[in-house]
């Protein structure tokens, strides 16, 4: 097994075990949420493994030396990790190249970001949300979380050797080391809302740096080098049981938490890091059987290859998946498996012999090449040429992707608009199947079809001009209707039969933007008296957040929430949301979508979402029909604040 990334610290087996576990974990999460919900927190484990080993490894450098070398510990971490990041965005940009141009868009966006270990703040900035989503997910969206740890690399050795330097107490600098890291976790506490989107304090470096200053605080207090005295059989026991209970709650709490619980935000990380720091605790202890467990050889092996692992997996799984397919065990085998092959070749062919001096001894090898026979051809064996050759042909493909000269078409584009809802103008996902070209409305941002509908402004289909001298009859007048790109589909046939209805709809929307949208829509004069509420394809809300929104609208005589058919994890807990505020909230009617669609697989486009002209117009029959049906009495006294607890 391999000796320690760099330093004189002894190496621990154990720690590669748990670098397994949570990536193995991060791997189930992101082949499907539903197998591992709570595996995206195995990323909160490496956060505290860095903090620990890269503490550990400044102060161990600072005690030999009597400062801390920042340049050689910038090039070593460029050594570790750059080379093997260059060559999986290389090939990856190739496949998507030759393969997806669909992820095109949305590549040459994330492209400099990574490089340069933004993208977590890329994200934050450009709403890109990790959770909910509809339409392939980035196939860099993982490096978010080695950004952050970039991050860490750069600022906190200068806080280290300013807190080695003026602090002279240990249990003092591990004090203040705590007492910044309950700062962080009480800054996700604070921004985070559950009536809005997580992405702001899930990928931010000031909002997850707590895990990393655990790691860091224990790092203080019990350094890899530390010769810990063996203890007798009750204390054996009692370390045992302790790390045991704490390895046993990271994988409860990978299986039995999920990213839209509030738990999570309001302190279940914090609980996780302090979990994580138990088990690296009890792990460097020798009296402990813990690294044993932790030990075994093929975790070891995985854990040694966690970074390329990680690397690896996301691209290979995005690139794999079919758009909107459903789980597949065979499939996910597969992935893996090629993941692990890949990341082995990164790490027998880049990150080791890197980590060992390839690229000085290339260098010489090179100059002296060039001192002896000047810039004639080298000689390389036909393998060395081949792989030449195939390294070649990939800079062309690369160089033809980034410069823009492949066009993506407008429904693939739709996919990657649904992402970057606020870069990209919104585009109907099937402009090019006859339902109109994507256009700007009157009103703002357009979506295709009748008219424009975006942010800051609802599409008012019943005033679009019309060929006919007739009125039509006003039966939409007083109605609005505010969805995502299912209402988009339905548009055109809801104001056939509800002439002056008031549509707010664009591909991509969510429930926490439309709230910030009630306020000008107000204004506007669109908010009528009877409301059609269709959201949820693009990703979840709570009770509460449907609750206020309601409620921001003012009263209502009719209120339709229509539920949602979309093959993605929240499709359960929206449907489930709508039906408990409809069966108590005042004036509310259910469309049923989800059961009512289900004998008509023939009304759907291939990504069994999208609705067709025949769907589109079933679709908007039921909403009629709900909007139109008369009132029924309520079987449940009280309010809604009283009846239904924010979640």
């Amino acid at each position: 097994m391999p000796e320690p990334v760099e330093g004189t610290s002894p190496y621990l087996p154990g720690l590669d075990g748990l670098r397994a576990i949570a990536v193995l974990a991060v791997i189930g999460y992101h082949l499907d949420p539903a197998w591992v919900p709570g595996g995206l927190l195995g990323v909160g484990v490496f956060f505290v493994l860095s903090g620990y080993l890269i503490t550990d490894l400044l102060v161990a450098g600072y005690h030999k030396a009597g400062r801390i070398e920042l340049r050689q510990f910038w090039a070593r971490r460029a050594r570790r990790l750059l080379p093997a990041l260059f060559v999986m965005l290389f090939v990856t940009l190739g496949w998507v190249t030759l393969f997806d141009h669909a992820q095109l868009p949305g590549f040459r966006g994330d492209l400099l970001p990574a490089i340069f270990y933004v993208s977590n703040w890329w994200f934050i900035f450009h709403h890109v949300s990790y959770f909910a989503r509809f339409g392939p997910p980035s196939a860099l969206g993982h490096l978010w979380s080695l950004a952050i740890e970039e991050q860490f690399y750069l600022l906190w050795p200068f806080v280290v050797l300013a807190g080695l330097r003026f602090v002279r107490s240990k249990k003092a600098l591990i004090a203040l080391t705590l007492l910044v890291a309950v700062a962080s976790a009480v800054e996700m506490g604070l921004l985070y809302s559950p009536d809005g989107n997580p992405t702001r304090v899930y990928d931010g470096t000031d909002t997850r740096a707590f895990a990393l200053l655990i790691g860091a605080a224990l790092a203080l207090a019990l350094p890899r080098a530390r010769t810990l005295a063996p203890v007798g059989p009750g204390a054996r026991r009692l370390l045992e049981v302790t790390g045991a209970v704490a390895l046993v709650g990271l994988f409860v709490m990978f299986w039995q938490t999920s990213q839209y619980e509030p738990f999570l935000y309001q302190g279940g990380m914090v609980l996780l890091s302090a979990l994580s720091a138990t088990v690296i605790a009890v792990t460097l202890h020798p009296s402990a059987r813990l690294h044993v467990l932790l030990g075994w050889r093929p975790l070891r092996w995985v854990g040694a290859r966690s970074y390329a692992i990680y690397l690896w997996h996301y691209p290979v799984i995005v690139l794999t998946t079919p758009i909107d397919s459903s789980p597949d065990f065979v499939r996910a085998a597969l992935q893996v498996s090629a993941s692990l092959v890949l990341a082995a070749l990164s790490w027998r062919f880049v990150e080791e012999p890197v980590r060992h001096g390839a690229l000085g001894r290339i260098r010489a090898r090179v100059s002296q090449h060039v001192r002896e026979r000047g810039w004639s051809r080298p000689s390389l064996s036909r393998l060395g040429w081949a792989a030449s050759a195939l390294v070649a042909a990939n800079v062309v493909v690369c160089v033809v992707g980034l410069s823009g000269v492949l066009q993506v078409p407008g429904a693939q584009l739709a996919s990657e608009a649904s992402r970057y809802r606020d870069i990209l103008p919104p585009v109907h996902p099937y402009a090019s199947r006859g339902l109109g070209g994507a256009r700007s409305g009157a009103a703002g941002r357009g979506v295709a079809g009748l008219g424009g509908a975006g942010r800051g402004g609802a599409w008012r289909a019943g005033l679009l001009p019309s060929s006919t001298t007739t009125a039509p009859v006003p039966a939409g007048q007083g109605v609005t209707a505010i969805g995502d790109s299912i209402m988009v589909d339905a548009a055109p046939y809801l104001e056939r039969s509800l002439p002056g209805i008031v549509i707010d709809a664009r591909v991509g929307q969510q429930l926490y933007q439309v709230q910030d949208e009630v306020p000008q829509l107000k204004a506007n004069g669109d908010i009528g008296n009877r409301v059609i509420i269709e959201l949820g394809t693009n990703g979840p809300f709570s009770p509460g957040q449907l609750l206020a929104l309601l409620a921001s609208l003012g009263p209502m005589r009719r209120v339709v929430l229509v539920n949602t058919r979309v093959d993605r994890p929240w499709e359960q807990q929206v449907n489930a949301t709508i039906a408990s505020v409809a069966a108590t909230y005042p004036h509310a009617r259910l469309v049923d979508w989800y059961s009512a669609s289900a004998p008509y697989p023939q009304y759907f486009y291939p990504d069994g979402v999208h609705l067709d002209p025949a769907g589109a117009r079933y679709y908007a029959s039921l909403i009629v029909d709900a909007l139109e049906a008369p009132p029924r009495r309520s079987t449940r006294p009280g309010t809604p604040t009283t009846a239904l607890h924010r979640s």
